[in-house]
């Protein structure tokens, strides 16, 4: 009889290269820590500095998020009442704030539950947002306002763009910084994008497929955004920044320098050629008395 000839095996397709992994050193007992606050997008935001200073034993990265927590609700949790305790226990060098992205809800203003963005509303929620800005700025630790990104409900982006003008206005009136997020995570028109480059210009999906939360990679891209003025007010290098590395687009250019002042160059007056007395023609070749070596 005849043997059936054994099937060929199916070739597996070759996996993609492992991320390298950052290498992690284990922080100093002074080193300065980074107080992060805020919603899920802060945890993720946090999850991202962690990552870009895993190799820095001088900065720690403390995450002090409430997933479900905002503005409106005060009553899940009350952050300008709650962050000055944050502070005494953590005692940090420097506080991140993100918040925003459960506030598209009703508001209980008095007796009232107002409709997002009326009049009333808003009003309500300038107060508290200037609220938690006064209790930081009393707190005298430097503070970065980071804003809301795109979502992938279009209805959403109308109002963060809103929300982001608000926490631009306080972090501002009360001596923080804000950190404008928005355009890496938008394509050239505006619009909300899935994937997009990372910080080192590669293209990856940043978002998830509900359109709100973010990848591995969307929270590091939140982080590098924070890095610069992190670093700054640290008194630190940029993570990174001793290689180079192509910013994502949308990422804040610096202005380029001032070119340096114009070089003068005199001109000589002109010579006339039978002119002896400008071409040393006064003198004889050989005249001179030759100098003794």
């Amino acid at each position: 009889e005849v043997q059936p000839r054994p099937k060929p095996k199916k070739k597996s397709k070759p996996r993609p290269p492992a991320e390298p992994e950052t290498p992690i050193v284990e922080k100093t007992n002074d080193a300065r820590v980074v107080l992060v606050v805020g919603d899920f997008l802060a945890s993720g935001l946090a999850e991202g500095l962690d990552t870009a200073f895993a190799d820095n034993p001088a900065v720690r990265i403390v995450a002090r998020s409430n997933g479900s927590s905002g503005f409106v609700r005060d009553d899940v949790y009350n952050w300008p009442a709650q962050i000055k305790s944050l502070i005494e226990t953590e005692k940090p060098a420097v506080v991140i704030v993100m918040l925003g992205s459960n506030d598209r809800q009703q508001m209980k203003v008095g007796e009232v539950r107002e409709q997002p963005r009326s009049e009333n509303w808003t009003k309500e929620y300038e107060r508290r947002t200037d609220a938690l800005g006064k209790a930081l700025q009393e707190t005298k630790v430097p503070f970065l306002w980071v804003g809301m990104p795109a979502f992938g409900v279009s209805k959403m982006n109308s109002d963060m763009l809103a929300f982001n003008d608000i926490y631009h206005s306080v972090a501002q009136s009360n001596g923080g910084e804000f950190v404008d997020v928005w355009d890496g995570f938008v394509d050239e028109n505006g619009a909300f994008v899935t994937s997009g480059p990372d910080i080192n210009g590669q293209p990856v999906r940043l978002r998830s497929d509900d359109g709100i939360n973010v990848t591995k990679a969307g929270k590091r891209k939140l982080a590098f955004y924070t890095e610069k003025p992190l670093a700054k007010i640290l008194g630190l290098a940029a993570p990174g920044s001793i290689t180079t590395v192509s910013a994502p687009a949308g990422a804040p250019v610096e202005a380029p320098k001032p070119a340096a002042a114009p070089i003068i160059v005199d001109r000589t007056a002109p010579m006339l050629l039978g002119d002896p007395a400008l071409d040393g023609g006064t003198e004889l070749l050989g005249a001179a008395q030759p100098a003794r070596a």
